[in-house]
């Protein structure tokens, strides 16, 4: 029952940002955004008893209250009482977006998880490696800047330093916006160096990440700690989610996860 009403609110939660991006658009009739609106008190309201539900159900709801899900309950539940009183914060409601985050773990899609573990690790233990590098592309597009503007000058565009290094930065990234550009067949020539040294910065961070990556392929056992358990029951004494699959007490305050009677 637990799991079809997680469900069940998911449906909500996808109708109410629904509901928040058709009333964005303009030009549809008045009846459209009259159903719209009433249709979001009536998500709204469901929420808000389901919120103040869960507080009353769990022994320690401050656990729930300054959680992750607690916090993005009560962030998606107020917007449209505020819009009594602020103008426009109704659009707020698609923070309830980031309550789908519950589908992993509501529907146990053990594969998708797992997936994530793997990229949230590989990105993680990848961040000095990419960290030294952002820095010297910082470095490049310094120096590169700040060669620019002693070429070009104020009469191209370049009007300071700070302009040149966002001009470096632009061409680098292989952007482009096109607002400013060297005339000059100097500074044309280091224009054309830094556009070819865009493609190979860009391949560097995807090569760091991906070689991270890779050495998280190897499956772990169940006694491995990056091994994904997919149990999606709470305790019902202090809220705390995540055990293993073989757990029978709380990994955080020790209550029975089987409680008899």
């Amino acid at each position: 029952m637990g799991k079809l009403f997680d469900i069940v609110l998911l449906i909500l939660i996808l109708l109410s940002v629904l509901f928040v991006m058709v009333e964005s658009v303009r030009g549809l009739s008045e009846q459209v955004y009259d159903l719209l609106y009433y249709g979001e008190w009536v998500i709204t309201i469901f929420f808000t008893f389901e919120y103040i539900a869960r507080i009353v159900t769990v022994k320690k709801p401050s656990n729930y209250i300054f959680s992750f899900y607690g916090i993005i309950d009560l962030l998606s539940t107020i917007p449209l009482y505020l819009s009594f009183i602020l103008v426009g914060s109704n659009y707020l409601l698609t923070v309830r977006a980031l309550r789908l985050l519950r589908v992993f773990r509501i529907l146990k899609i053990t594969r998708y998880i797992g997936e994530s573990n793997k990229l949230k690790n590989a990105l993680k233990d990848s961040r000095p490696k990419i960290l030294v590098f952002l820095f010297a592309v910082l470095i490049v597009c310094i120096i590169a800047g700040t060669l620019m503007y002693l070429i070009e000058g104020e009469e191209s565009g370049f009007k300071s330093i700070p302009v040149s290094v966002y001009w470096c930065i632009v061409t680098l990234t292989t952007v482009g916006f096109g607002d400013i550009a060297p005339v000059t067949p100097l500074g044309q020539f280091l224009a054309a160096i830094i556009m070819i040294m865009g493609y190979g910065i860009i391949a560097v961070p995807t090569g760091i990440v991906s070689a991270e990556y890779t050495k998280k392929t190897a499956k772990p056992s169940v006694e491995d700690d990056n091994y994904v358990h997919v149990n999606s029951q709470s305790c019902r004494n202090c809220s705390a989610s995540r055990h293993r699959d073989d757990a029978e007490f709380c990994h955080r305050c020790g209550s029975p996860l089987h409680p008899l009677g």
